[in-house]
């Protein structure tokens, strides 16, 4: 597991792409009572409509209270020695406390369930296919998060005006004043002061950015393993404001493929092979080669110019400027980075690339391309002035310091990354168009690969996808729209605004994961067709 450090914001109302873990993305390890009678009812969660998101450090974890919940034994304990504990017993039997540690037992027993990937979860809201978009009928949600100790003492309305930012202060005002946000299921005044171990639930009417409607394919699956060719424009797992919208989703909701193993991720933009565990041991198995670098990985891309003959390879050590933002650069006080890269192949005045990064940092083969002057043609980030006149080649970013590059590409990102509103499209009261009334703002640039990546045999034989089509239990989904499943919320100020469906440059990025090799397994995918159709040299691969 990752340490908590790396689990922050996972579930957030503004997300965190580049640290979210699927497996533990609602619940911590360190926060698991393993006592079942502790009090509370086990099963009363299951069937609440809301979600569960923890804070991922110390502060004001459940798990850190010096008054944990109570077991039995220890109840009758405390009941033997009732003269020497008068204050204790009366103070663990007050209705807020007792409250308080039934909301904490309730969430430990989701733990069986993989709490965010429930059944109940998947059915909140269903699909439609639009103008080549996959598309979420907009749907309630609610964040929940127990109080983190530097929030404690603070006005609530203070807390989420800073900590939460995805909508404005007014919002959240409205929000409190309705009842919509509320700590340990109570409404409060906006000017209420959290304690320690507070509840705090915040439900929200989520609309999420369309995606490619391109299918997922399977390209090898059995019983410990499955393995798909990712399209551009799919986030791995929920992340920022994409959470039906995600690979792990559609393969649930759409293939009965459920509870699967997040074991490598690849940016939202980049296409290709995207392996997953059924089985935690087989995850774990797999991870480790790719943590020991016994894993051999190709990609493929298409970049500006004429690459150069031969093998060019690029030893240059690549620093993270900013973890929030999810940037790299290449720098001296960086991680030790390794990529191999050949041209194999031309269309019109781009070079298609086939790269092998050896070691397996963030946005390694994008930044390793940038500093050799020969960046990704569509990259969003690395491809952009915002490094300078010369694009960061050879780490050239314009002289700025990086506390300015950091301010700019925020700046650009806020500016750039979003799909476009409509003018003249502002309606007041309800959706004027539930088709078009998406959230365009993706909240984190996306990392290329948390972790390196894997793979297995080509495609599957008749047998093996006979055995899919029986293990998947895929059904065509309803692709229309339809006007009675969409809902709307008088206060969501998404559903008053009408938003362009992305285009195609929206949705990809000229990056692909073609083959991947371990030990003893292989797996490799049909090209996309930006690489298909150009005039590749195969001898040159």
């Amino acid at each position: 597991m990752q340490s908590p450090k790396l689990l922050r914001n996972a579930q957030t109302q503004h997300g965190d792409a580049s640290s979210v873990d699927v497996e533990n993305i609602f619940l911590h390890r360190h926060m698991l009572s393993t006592n079942p009678t502790s009090g509370g009812n086990l099963h009363d969660r299951e069937d609440d409509p809301k979600c569960v998101w923890f804070p991922d450090d110390q502060d004001g974890s459940p798990a850190e209270s010096k008054d944990p919940p109570i077991s039995i034994s220890e109840e009758k304990s405390e009941t033997q020695s009732k003269e020497v504990l008068p204050e204790k017993r009366k103070a663990c039997s007050t209705d807020d406390e007792v409250h308080v540690k039934k909301v904490k037992l309730d969430a430990n027993g989701l733990k069986t369930k993989r709490p965010g990937f429930s059944d109940e979860r998947y059915d909140e809201t269903s699909y439609y296919f639009e103008n080549g978009l996959r598309k979420v009928y907009p749907y309630f949600f609610t964040f929940t998060t127990f109080a983190k100790g530097r929030w404690v003492d603070e006005k609530i309305l203070d807390v989420f005006v800073r900590e939460f930012r995805a909508a404005p202060p007014e919002e959240y005002e409205r929000s409190l004043e309705a009842g919509k946000l509320t700590v340990n299921s109570e409404k409060v005044p906006k000017d209420y002061r959290i304690k320690h171990n507070d509840l705090l639930a915040n439900v929200v009417h989520r609309h999420e950015v369309p995606v490619t409607s391109q299918p997922i394919k399977i390209v090898f699956m059995d019983k410990d393993i499955v393995v798909v060719n990712k399209p551009a424009s799919i986030p791995v797992h929920p992340c920022g404001r994409y959470r039906h919208n995600t690979v792990v989703f559609i393969l649930a909701k759409e293939h009965n493929l459920k509870n699967l193993r997040t074991i490598h991720r690849l940016d939202r933009l980049t296409s290709g092979l995207l392996l997953f565990g059924r089985t935690a041991e087989k995850a774990r198995e797999l991870e480790l080669q790719i943590r020991t670098r016994q894993v051999q990985k190709e990609y493929v891309c298409r970049v500006e110019g004429r690459f150069p003959d031969g093998i060019v390879e690029c030893n240059e050590k690549i620093d993270v400027v900013s973890y929030k933002i999810g940037v790299c650069k290449v720098s001296p006080k960086g991680k030790d980075c390794k990529t191999t890269f050949k041209r194999i192949g031309e269309v019109g005045s781009d070079s298609i690339v086939l790269c092998k990064p050896l070691t397996g940092r963030m946005h390694q083969i994008r930044v390793h391309l940038q500093y050799l002057g020969y960046p990704i043609s569509n990259d969003p980030l690395y491809n952009h002035e915002v490094f300078g006149p010369l694009k960061g080649r050879g780490g050239d970013i314009g002289g700025i310091s990086e506390e300015q590059l950091i301010s700019n590409l925020i700046s650009i990102h806020n500016a750039e990354t979003w799909l476009g509103l409509e003018e003249d499209q502002i309606v007041s009261g309800e959706i004027k168009n539930a088709a078009a009334s998406t959230s365009v703002v993706e909240n984190h640039i996306n990392s290329e690969t948390e972790k390196p990546v894997i793979s297995q045999n080509l495609e599957p034989s008749n047998e093996a996808t006979a055995q899919i089509a029986t293990q998947t239990c895929y059904e065509e989904p309803d692709r229309s729209f339809d006007s009675k499943k969409a809902t709307s919320d008088p206060q969501c100020s998404e559903c008053k605004l009408n938003y362009r469906d992305p285009g195609t440059k929206d949705l990809i990025m000229y990056l692909h994961a073609w083959k991947y090799k371990g030990i003893g397994w292989e797996y490799e995918t049909e090209l996309p067709d930006w690489a298909c159709n150009s005039n590749i040299d195969y001898d040159q691969v």
